[in-house]
This record gives C-alpha cells, sequence and structure tokens, in this order.
C-alpha cells in the first residue's frame, strides 16, 4: 500500500480520473479536426472517463454502502463488455483497444485476487501483493490513459499478440505432385 499511503486514496485516483477526462476531451478534438473518425478512439476514452467516474473515491463516498474489490472488478468487467459492443458498432478499432482490454482484465483479476484475499481469507495484516496490487493497477491505468492519448502500439503488445497466434496456426501443407 505503498503508493496509496504516499499519495493518499483521494488524490492518486483523482490523478488517474483526471487523466482519462483528459484523454477524453484530448480525442473530441481529434474527432473534430476528422483525423480519426471512423473507430472506436473517442467511444473508447468516453466509455473509459465514465467508467473511472463512476468508481471513483469521490462517488463512493456518497454510496450508501461500502465498494469492495469485487465490485471494481465488475466495473472493470461492465467497461470491457462496452467497450466490446462499440467495437461491435463501429467494427474499426485503433491499436488502443487491445491496450484498454488488456489493461481492464488485468486489473479485474488484481480486483479479484485482493477480494480473494481480504473477504474471503480475512487477511488484515498488509503483505507483498497489496503493494503489488497498488503498482500494478495504478501502472495499468497510466499505460491505457497514454494508449488513449498516443494511440500507437508503443509496448510492442500487437507484435507480441501476432507472433503468439502465429504459433497456434497450422501450417499449410504442400503437396507435391
Amino acid at each position: 500500500m505503498f503508493l496509496a499511503e504516499f499519495f493518499g486514496f483521494f488524490s492518486l485516483s483523482a490523478l488517474v480520473m483526471w487523466g482519462f477526462l483528459m484523454a477524453f476531451l484530448f480525442n473530441i478534438f481529434v474527432f473534430t479536426l476528422d483525423v480519426k473518425r471512423k473507430s472506436t478512439l473517442m467511444l473508447s476514452s468516453f466509455i473509459l472517463m465514465l467508467s473511472y467516474s463512476a468508481t471513483d473515491y469521490f462517488f463512493t463516498w456518497i454510496s450508501y454502502y461500502n465498494t469492495t474489490y469485487f465490485d471494481w472488478a465488475v466495473h472493470d468487467l461492465i467497461t470491457i463488455l462496452c467497450l466490446g459492443l462499440s467495437y461491435k458498432v463501429i467494427k474499426v478499432t485503433t491499436p488502443s483497444f487491445l491496450y484498454l482490454t488488456l489493461g481492464l482484465s488485468i486489473n479485474m483479476l488484481l480486483a479479484l485476487l485482493m477480494h480473494v484475499d481480504v473477504f474471503i481469507n480475512n487477511n488484515t495484516k498488509p503483505w507483498f501483493f497489496w503493494d503489488a496490487y497498488t503498482f500494478g493497477v495504478t501502472i495499468n491505468d497510466f499505460i491505457m490513459i497514454v494508449a488513449l492519448i498516443v494511440d500507437r502500439d508503443f509496448l510492442g503488445l500487437h507484435k507480441l499478440k501476432s507472433k503468439v497466434l502465429s504459433l497456434f496456426k497450422k501450417p499449410k501443407l504442400k503437396y507435391n505432385q
């Protein structure tokens, strides 16, 4: 929980929410310039901004029940489903789409593991995984923000995906006749 203690919960979540808001505003600007009009980029940034605004600590303060890690995992799943729906509607995606779905999937898995650790195993003492969770989610969030702004394959995930998928393709056999 080093990051949470250093920054505080509110300021770290506010920084991430502000980053998604700025990415959305930047993509509105790009959309109005007609640079990336026929892709999921603006809609994806809107979905992420809306999702992170809905799960921000400010909004959970006015909630009538305490938010759990399972709730955050469900929010991530709903966000992934909304991104998938936007892809099905528009049918043209951008390089950031893989970064968003992978980042949200990792965040969802980490939140589910934290839920198991805290609420099922009743662990109350901080240990290494809690810091790994905080760093992992924060780094994923910042990578998704950068992916929405630069919209490039800056970590080489698309190349890695192509190489992994090519390993599972069956080679076509040529017959000598």
